[in-house]
């Protein structure tokens, strides 16, 4: 995209519509995740449109962990999309996220920024939308909740990747303020 479209498109009314990816397995998961969409609702000029319920699901790589549990977020935010991300690392960090953990390590908390706009960029520091997006049932089931209609860029309509996606034990298992 353009300097001039994406300017044009970053500074629309509403601003642009961000999907973000929460999950935790350490330190009272749940609680975890609450006190992100509480941080992620405080952010400047961003606001919380709709969040899915909570999910629980297995580990990916080292199955000797706890299970995670995973909602998405559904954001109006008029932040670039490097400054949303920074803000989201800033909220893991506030809640004692461990980046040099490793990849598939626990974690206290994991913010992705799954979807931003129609946009599509790949970086070294930043890759929207989210590379593994169309393959992972803690991302689709619950993106696909929040957003039913979303065709995700690069990758087609979120319902159908969502089918096409074995759930493999995934549990909903609450909305996250009940």
């Amino acid at each position: 995209m353009s300097e001039r479209t994406d300017r044009a498109h970053f500074h629309s009314a509403s601003g642009v519509r961000a999907y973000v990816g929460i999950g935790s397995n350490l330190g009272e998961p749940i609680e975890q995740v609450r006190r992100a969409v509480v941080a992620m609702q405080a952010l400047p000029h961003t606001r919380l449109v709709r969040l899915s319920s909570l999910y629980r699901s297995a580990p990916l790589g080292d199955a000797d962990q706890p299970e995670y549990i995973n909602a998405v977020a559904m954001l109006d935010t008029h932040l670039h999309p490097r400054q949303l991300l920074a803000a989201l690392h800033d909220i893991e960090a506030a809640q004692g996220r461990d980046r040099g953990a490793g990849r598939w390590a626990s974690r206290t908390l994991d913010l992705d920024l799954l979807v931003y706009g129609d946009e599509r960029h790949a970086t070294e520091d930043l890759i929207v939308p989210h590379p593994g997006i169309a393959e992972r049932e803690f991302v689709l089931h619950p993106l696909s909740e929040v957003a039913p209609e979303l065709d995700i860029p690069g990758f087609g309509p979120v319902a159908e990747l969502a089918r096409r996606c074995d759930p493999r034990g995934l549990l909903r298992i609450e909305d996250a303020f009940a």
